[in-house]
């Protein structure tokens, strides 16, 4: 699954790749990590976290992290709750949701996250395939149900999609699981499969607690509700505060793993304006540096270091082709069209000191090996935007506004939060639509809003996007097959390629037919379209150590501190 994310956000495992928006005394940046990289590029040059070994830390201390919104959703495997920052949030208290049996290291390789997996094997005999997990025997929920068969045989029942009054993001490679059942205990599990899944990081990257275990749990059951005794992690809430928009953690006496250094982590939800404040003023220990408004501003403050890398996100134009006038695939093709790609990204990352090409790929990002470049348009700008319009019977009216059947093509784009780069950024789009022929306004909203807005797809378009995993074969499911992309486009013959890649057993052909589906249904459907990739930028209090860019790193939060 893929989480949506701002124009920030982090890489999950276990939820959607998620949903993020653009908003979103400092060292200088770095040639290395000044310029996108490509498939030949070294990643580690994208990472910049202060690691340092756990006898490098101090005991305890308290960290302060921003986050664009706090729920109200925290279900981060809903439609309503598949956010980066509801990710961001539940990493420290709720391994079980949001890691579950897989770890991922800075390049996007996996290994068996032990604290709940101890043992991971696949079997293929007959076209059939049998997996069996060894639980730990140590793993139980905060309120003191077990972590067993039973947990696995729930997940796989809410998430294969065969209920279909469950707001899941995608069913993922679960709806090719045709049973889960206790082992030789239930500290066991054998899962067997209609088709051969692969890769095995797809299935049980997090858990669904044996108590969610109906629709109306499972869609409404978390809004408002973190639901701290569902959770198992290094930490545990102490406090939500719905009021001061805060969540206030400190370690679980019931972790079994590596306990944490840090006595205390706070999350404050915070507008952009009020980030650059808090972090001038030392109340928060992060913030997000990305757009040049907010990177003037927090330059310079004292104890403070800039964390740079390669942000894992993919979009710019996020469009909802369930609303008029964008239910017409041609109105779509035309705004891709009219996009000046380059020009969008020199205000968003303008005075940076950041160089990318156009990017393709809703996917995979430009350095991985397995990348192409689909994007469905060679000859951009208005006057081929126009032609589009015209083919499809499409004229201009009194106003100039280009329409159909007497109605325009007119719409809104939603800007979320108070930064006047990503202002700046989506005037720029507008400009370029409106030059095209649209009728083109911006309808403003908070950043708290961010998660409600696209949940609820309550919006036309907007620059916004989905971070970016290691594999492609997660989000070919999510984004392109008609049963489960939210703008419910497709065709049975790319539902069938994309069901048929799911069994490729060697990453690179499985990668490469996954970008064949992608490059195929952009061409058809014009539903998400790549503006940009970006850079990760951080300013960190000095002495923060293990947080900050770490591409697809998985948070270890039980090292997670300040140094000595």
């Amino acid at each position: 699954m893929k989480n949506l994310t701002r124009i920030g956000g982090v890489a999950a495992v276990a939820a959607a790749l998620a949903l993020t928006g653009c908003g979103g005394g400092g060292a200088t940046t770095t040639a290395e990590s000044a310029k996108a990289q490509d498939a030949s590029g070294d990643l580690s040059k994208l990472v910049s976290v202060n690691a340092k070994k756990a006898d490098e830390l101090k005991q305890g201390g308290t960290v302060t992290l921003p986050v664009g919104n706090i729920g109200p959703d925290f279900n981060g495997y809903s439609n309503a709750g598949n956010s980066a920052d509801n990710t961001e949030l539940h990493y420290p208290i709720d391994e079980a949701g949001y890691v579950g049996c897989w770890k991922l290291d800075f390049d996007g390789t996996t290994s068996l996250n032990k604290n709940f997996c101890e043992d991971f094997k696949s079997e293929v005999k007959d076209g059939k395939q049998t997996i069996t997990i060894k639980i730990n025997p140590k793993a139980v929920y905060n309120d003191g149900t077990p972590i067993n068969a039973e947990t696995f045989v729930n997940t796989w029942k809410m998430l294969n999609g065969k209920n279909k009054d469950i707001d899941i993001v995608s069913s993922g490679a679960y709806e090719f699981i045709d049973s889960v059942k206790a082992g030789s205990s239930d500290k066991e599990v054998v899962a067997t499969t209609t088709q051969p899944v692969y890769p095995l990081s797809d299935i049980f990257g997090g858990f669904i607690p044996q108590s969610v275990n109906t629709p109306e749990i499972f869609n409404t059951g978390f809004s408002g509700e973190l639901h701290p005794e569902w959770m198992a992690g290094p930490f545990k809430v102490e406090k939500f505060d719905s009021a001061a928009k805060t969540v206030t953690m400190v370690p679980n006496d019931k972790w079994w793993g590596e306990k944490p250094v840090l006595e205390k982590v706070v999350f404050r939800q915070l507008e952009a304006s009020a980030e650059i404040a808090a972090f001038k003023n030392g109340e928060i220990d992060m913030a997000d540096g990305r757009t040049l408004t907010k990177y003037k501003q927090l330059e310079g403050t004292k104890n403070s270091e800039v964390r740079r890398g390669q942000r894992l996100f993919a979009g710019g134009l996020n469009l909802n082709a369930q609303k008029a006038p964008l239910t017409d695939v041609a109105v779509r093709k035309a705004i891709f069209t009219a996009v000046d790609r380059p020009a969008v990204r020199a205000v968003r990352f303008g005075g940076l000191n950041w160089e990318e090409e156009s990017s393709g790929s809703m996917m995979l990002m430009p350095f991985s090996k397995y990348y192409q470049d689909n994007y469905p348009v060679t000859e951009a700008g208005a006057e081929q935007a126009k032609k589009v319009l015209t083919e499809a019977g499409y004229a201009p009216n009194a106003k100039g506004t280009m329409e159909k059947d007497g109605k325009p093509v007119s719409f809104k784009i939603t800007n979320f939060g108070d930064d006047p780069t990503s202002l700046a950024t989506v005037q720029t789009l507008q400009k370029q639509l409106q030059a095209a022929g649209m009728e083109v306004g911006i309808d403003q909203r908070g950043d708290a809003d961010f998660g409600k807005v696209l949940g609820s797809r309550d919006f036309q378009l907007t620059i916004s996007g989905y971070t970016v995993g290691s594999d492609a074969t997660s989000g070919v499911k999510q984004f392109y097959d008609s049963k489960t992309n939210e703008n419910g486009l497709g065709d049975a013959e790319l539902d069938k390629a994309i069901k048929d890649l799911a069994s490729i057993q060697d990453d690179a052909e499985r990668n490469k037919a996954a970008m064949e589906v992608e490059k195929k249904h952009m061409a058809k459907y014009y539903s998400m379209g790549v503006i940009m990739n970006g850079p990760q930028i951080y300013f960190a209090r000095t002495g923060l150590a293990n947080y900050g860019a770490s591409l697809f790193q998985t948070p270890d939060w039980s090292l997670v501190g300040w140094q000595k």
